[in-house]
C-alpha cells in the first residue's frame, strides 16, 4: 500500500510524530502534548497534525505504556503458579537490596505472596521429567487465582528451559477455563537458565498483558474510527519493530521502546554524518536517557532493571536513565541540598510556566528564567506563551529563599545541578567502562537535549556535539527507520570440549526458522531477512557470561570456530584469557532482522539558497556563567549548509531550542545537522 509511513513516540510530556512519504521523499513533523491516562487521544491529535490517519499506510509506535505501568505499579492483578518450594523466587531475587548498607528493605514483588501458588512437579536440569503435573492440582490453583481476582497468570516451573513439557501441560489445563488470553509460561517468554530472571520476566510479562493489550485495543479501535486501514507496529526494547500481535503476547519487550527508537535514529544520523562513536542524550519531559554507539552500532544489554527488583531479561538497547527531564521538579531537601528530579510535573500540570496549576519549579522554568527558552515560542502545540513571572515566582518560593539566592542565581544553580547529573550518567556509561569521552561526539535530542549540549561538551571534554535536524522528534524518526527484529533464545548448557557440531547446527537452523517466521508475519515491506547468531559463553565456574557473535553459518560451526569466537569476545571484554579452564556454551540466540527500505537522510538537509543573515531573527539577553550575554537568535531550519554560528547564540525551531554557549561554534553539515565544537 502506498502512502505515508508515520513514526509516533508517545512520551510523558509530548507525543512526537515523523511522517515520511517514501514516494516523494518528503516528510512532516509534529509535536503535540501527551494526554496521560488517555494516550490514544494525544496519539490521534498528532496524526491530525500530519494530515490525518486516512492517508497513512503504516504506523510504527514507540510506547511508554508498559514502562510507566511498571514504574507506577499499575499493571494487572497477576497470579503465579510455580514448582513447590519456589514460591518466593521473586521476593529473594539475587539477595540484593535497594540500599547497600543496612539489614532492611522495602521491595514488594508485582505478584503478592497470596497469589503465588505451588504445584507438585519436577523437571531436572538435564530435561528429564522427574514428576509430571497433576492436572487437577493445576486447575485448582488456577481457579483459586481466578476467585482471588487475578486477571493474568504466569507459569514458571524449575528447569522448564531444559524441557517445557510440564509448563505446556499446565497451560493446556488453564486455557480450558481461563476467561481471557492473559496466560504465559516461562518456556515461551524466556527459555533461559537463571531461575529468578526467567520467573521475573515471565511474571512481568503477565503483569503487562492486560494493560498493554487494552491500550493497543483502544488505539486500534480509534484508528479504525479515523479511517486508518494500514499496518500498525510497535517498537521493542531491542530497537526492532514487532507486530501488535507479538506485542500483545510479549508486552515485556515494549519496555523502553521509545528511547530505543531514538538510539536507532541517532546511530543512523551519526553514521551518515561521519561520527561512528557517539553518546546519545535524550532529554524529554521526565527523564534523561543515555546510550553508547560504538562503530555506528548501538550497544545492547542482556537484561535491565526497570526499577529495583523488576528485572527483565531480554536483549535491549543499553540505556541509562535518570530522572532529570525538562519537567523534573526542583527542590531543596531536608539537608539543604538542591535536588533536580526524579519527580516530574509531566505534561499536566507541567512546569510552572505552563500556567496549569503547578507552582513548583522545574528545569524548564530555570532555562526560561535564564533566557535560554523563548517565552513567546514554546515547543509543541497547545501553548501560546510561557509565563516567565510564574516560573520566577516558583523558583523564588521553593529554591532561592531556601538557599539565600536571588531567582537568577537559583535558576543557574538548578541548571548546573541538572548538568552535573547528566554528566554523571554519561561518565557511568563511558569513562567507567574504559572509553575516553574525547573520542566521542554527543548527540543530544528530545525537546531539551540541545539546551544542555554545550555545557556537557565542555564539562566532559567531548569531541563535538551533533544536534539532529529535528532533535525533538528523533525517537519518532527512529520508529520509521527501525528494522523488524525478533530474538529467538534457547539455553543449551553444553561443554564446548567435544561438542556435537552437527546437532548444534540443527538447533541453530531451527531457531533461525522460528525467528524468520515471526519477522515475515509482521506484514511490512522488507528488502530481505537476515539472521545472525550469538552465544552466551563462560569459563567453567563463572557465574556471568559474555555475548559471543558467531560469525559463520550453522553448517560451519565447529568446536574450533566457536572457541576462536569466544576467545576473541572474552579478550575484548577482559583483556586476558584463562588458559586451561574448560569453556561452556550456555545459551544460543538467533536474531532475525527484516530490513526495511532505507531512508535517504539527505532529504532532511536545508533547501539551497538560504543565508545566515536571513536566518537571523534578532538578539536577546541570556545568562551564562554568572553574567548576562547578548546572544544572537536564529531560525535554525533556515540556516544554509556550511553556516557557522559563534556563541553565545540561540537557535530556535518548532520542536527544540539549541543553545550555543560562549566559547563554542556551531556549523551546519551537509545533512542539516548542527555540529558544535570549541571555537
Amino acid at each position: 500500500m502506498s502512502g505515508l509511513v508515520v513514526g509516533v513516540d508517545v512520551g510523558g510530556t509530548f507525543t512526537d510524530l515523523f511522517a515520511l512519504d517514501p514516494a516523494r521523499g518528503s516528510f512532516r513533523v509534529a509535536k503535540v502534548p501527551s494526554r496521560r491516562g488517555d494516550e490514544a487521544a494525544g496519539f490521534l491529535a498528532g496524526l491530525e497534525a500530519v494530515g490525518g490517519a486516512a492517508g497513512i499506510s503504516a504506523i510504527v509506535h514507540g510506547t511508554t505504556v508498559g514502562t510507566n505501568a511498571l514504574l507506577e505499579r499499575k499493571g494487572a492483578r497477576t497470579g503465579l503458579i510455580t514448582t513447590r518450594g519456589f514460591r518466593d523466587v521473586l521476593e529473594m531475587r539475587r539477595r540484593d537490596r535497594r540500599r547497600t548498607w543496612g539489614l532492611w528493605g522495602d521491595f514488594v514483588p508485582v505478584v503478592e505472596r497470596a497469589l503465588r501458588l505451588e504445584v507438585a512437579e519436577r523437571t531436572f536440569a538435564d530435561g528429564t521429567i522427574g514428576a509430571a503435573i497433576d492436572p487437577g492440582e493445576v486447575e485448582a490453583a488456577g481457579r483459586a487465582l481466578l476467585a482471588a481476582g487475578a486477571e493474568a497468570v504466569a507459569v514458571a516451573f524449575i528447569n522448564a528451559y531444559a524441557n517445557p513439557a510440564n509448563e505446556r501441560a499446565a497451560m493446556c489445563v488453564l486455557r480450558r477455563f481461563w476467561p481471557n488470553p492473559h496466560l504465559c509460561c516461562s518456556s515461551e517468554i524466556l527459555p533461559e537458565i537463571r531461575e529468578f530472571e526467567r520467573t521475573s520476566t515471565t511474571a512481568l510479562n503477565a503483569y503487562l498483558q492486560p494493560v498493554v493489550g487494552a491500550y493497543l485495543g483502544r488505539l486500534e479501535e480509534a484508528l479504525a474510527d479515523a479511517s486508518f486501514g494500514g499496518a500498525f507496529h510497535i517498537v521493542q526494547s531491542n530497537g526492532g519493530v514487532m507486530s501488535t500481535t507479538t506485542a500483545r503476547r510479549l508486552p515485556v519487550r515494549t519496555a523502553l521502546s521509545g528511547p530505543a527508537a531514538g538510539v536507532i535514529a541517532a546511530a543512523a544520523i551519526a553514521q551518515a554524518a561521519g561520527f561512528p562513536d557517539v553518546i546519545t542524550g535524550d532529554l524529554g519531559g521526565t527523564s534523561f536517557d543515555v546510550s553508547l554507539i560504538l562503530g555506528g552500532r548501538p550497544t545492547f544489554a542482556a537484561q535491565a532493571a526497570i526499577d529495583f527488583g523488576l528485572v527483565i531479561r531480554t536483549p535491549m538497547v543499553e540505556i541509562t536513565t535518570i530522572g532529570a527531564g525538562g519537567g523534573s521538579i526542583c527542590r531543596v531537601d531536608a539537608t539543604g541540598l538542591l535536588q533536580v528530579g526524579p519527580e516530574s510535573a509531566g505534561s499536566r500540570p507541567g512546569p510552572a510556566c505552563y500556567g496549569a496549576g503547578n507552582d513548583r519549579p522545574t528545569l524548564t522554568d530555570a532555562n526560561l528564567v535564564l533566557g535560554r527558552i523563548n517565552a513567546d515560542r514554546p515547543i509543541g502545540s497547545g501553548l501560546v506563551r510561557l509565563d516567565v513571572e510564574a516560573a520566577t515566582r516558583a523558583i523564588e518560593d521553593h529554591v532561592a529563599r531556601r538557599l539565600g539566592l536571588d531567582a537568577i542565581a537559583a535558576a543557574e544553580a538548578i541548571v548546573r545541578v541538572a548538568n552535573a547529573r547528566m554528566a554523571g550518567a554519561i561518565r557511568l556509561l563511558s569513562i567507567e567502562r574504559g572509553h575516553d569521552p574525547a573520542r566521542f561526539a554527543l548527540m543530544p535530542f528530545g525537546g531539551g537535549g540541545a539546551l544542555h549540549a554545550g555545557a556537557l561538551l565542555k564539562d566532559l571534554g567531548l569531541a563535538a556535539a551533533v544536534v539532529p535536524r529535528f532533535p525533538g522528534v528523533t525517537s519518532a524518526l527512529g520508529c520509521v527507520i527501525a528494522d523488524i527484529r525478533h530474538d529467538q533464545v534457547q539455553t543449551v548448557n553444553l561443554a564446548l570440549d567435544g561438542i556435537d557440531a552437527a546437532a548444534l547446527a540443527r538447533r541453530l537452523e531451527a531457531m533461525a526458522a522460528e525467528a524468520r517466521a515471526v519477522v515475515a508475519s509482521a506484514g511490512l515491506s522488507l528488502l530481505g531477512i537476515d539472521v545472525r547468531f550469538e552465544a552466551d559463553m563462560h569459563y567453567l565456574g563463572q557465574t556471568h557470561s559474555v555475548a559471543v557473535p558467531l560469525p559463520f553459518a550453522p553448517g560451519e560451526a565447529s568446536e574450533a570456530s566457536i572457541r576462536a569466537a569466544f576467545e576473541t569476545a572474552y579478550a575484548a571484554a577482559f583483556s586476558r584469557l584463562l588458559q586451561g579452564i574448560p569453556v561452556r556454551l550456555a545459551t544460543l540466540r538467533a536474531i532475525a532482522v527484516g530490513r526495511r527500505p532505507p531512508i535517504d537522510l539527505a532529504a532532511l538537509a536545508p533547501a539551497p539558497g538560504g543565508t545566515v543573515e536571513a536566518a537571523r531573527s534578532g538578539t536577546r539577553c541570556v545568562w551564562f556563567d554568572g553574567a548576562w550575554h547578548e546572544a544572537a537568535v536564529y531560525e535554525r531550519l533556515e540556516l544554509p549548509v556550511g553556516a557557522r554560528i559563534e556563541g553565545p547564540a540561540i537557535l530556535e525551531q518548532a520542536d527544540a531550542t539549541i543553545v550555543v554557549d560562549p566559547g563554542l561554534a556551531a556549523t551546519v553539515d551537509p545533512l542539516g545537522n548542527l555540529v558544535l565544537r570549541r571555537a
